[in-house]
């Protein structure tokens, strides 16, 4: 088979959260690139309908859904909406994240539950809504988690989205193990340092961070796009509870000092 038909994703329908920007953008016009509906979440409105008409003007097709990932009725409302638009999501992608800066002795309640909810809980609570509707159209899909490097080890000030992002790997595992044999595949991708608009002057200003990644250099976006297509299509058919890190090398050289 031709790598264009391996990968390609026509009549599939993906939900992207944390879609108006950084990664989430990018995989959204990624996946609308190789045949797939999508359907856009997140909390910015505007930027989602920008996105949307990106991907219509190159020949995609889309639809923006305002919802906070952690309420719950906002969810149905947007796998709805879905619904009436597309048909059953068969591709979720779980992006939406936020991240903090505190040592754990100054972290707040608030900021871990804030880190945990949005990070992990969420993340369990949209694959059960898009699993659900799969098996209950009879349909075959794949999820997608975003972990993190972080996932595997960690590093000062980021404590709690560390433990957010190993619990997600473990929480692929678990979800592939009970979803697979119905024909619902759930992975992960554990991304490195990625230049993205939301940290781009931060990593630009500190290049001595490329001496711990082994390729030399901080990752792209499109450095992602070969995990993303290999795990929603049919290149990765016989793929369940894996996390594929894309990170330069540089899991390997962490030591958590």
């Amino acid at each position: 088979m031709k790598a264009a038909e391996l990968f390609d994703l026509t009549g599939q329908v993906a939900l992207v959260t944390g879609a108006s920007s950084g990664l989430g953008a990018h995989f959204a016009q990624t996946l609308a690139e190789n045949g797939a509906k999508v359907v856009l979440v997140a909390r910015r409105a505007e930027r989602l309908k920008a996105l949307q008409k990106k991907i219509e003007a190159a020949g995609g097709q889309a639809i923006a859904v305002e919802a906070d990932v952690l309420d719950r009725g906002a969810m149905v409302r947007a796998f709805d909406a879905a619904e009436r638009a597309f048909g059953t999501v068969t591709i979720l992608i779980n992006n939406a994240g936020v991240t903090h800066a505190d040592r754990v002795y100054e972290m707040s309640e608030e900021t871990w539950r804030r880190v945990l909810g949005t990070n992990l809980d969420a993340v369990l609570y949209w694959a059960q809504e898009a699993a659900r509707r799969m098996l209950a159209a009879k349909k075959h899909g794949a999820i997608v988690n975003i972990a993190s490097i972080l996932g595997f080890n960690v590093s000062k000030g980021v404590a709690a989205y560390s433990v957010a992002k190993a619990g997600v790997v473990q929480l692929t595992k678990a979800l592939a193990i009970e979803l697979a044999f119905k024909g619902v595949r759930v992975n992960a991708i554990a991304p490195g340092f990625v230049v993205t608009e939301i940290n781009d002057d931060y990593l630009k200003s500190r290049p001595d961070m490329t001496r711990n990644i082994p390729l030399g250099r901080f990752g792209e976006t499109r450095d992602l796009d070969g995990a993303l297509l290999l795990l929603t299509s049919d290149a990765g058919a016989f793929m369940a509870g894996a996390t594929v890190v894309v990170d330069g090398g540089q899991v390997l050289t962490i030591t958590g000092a």
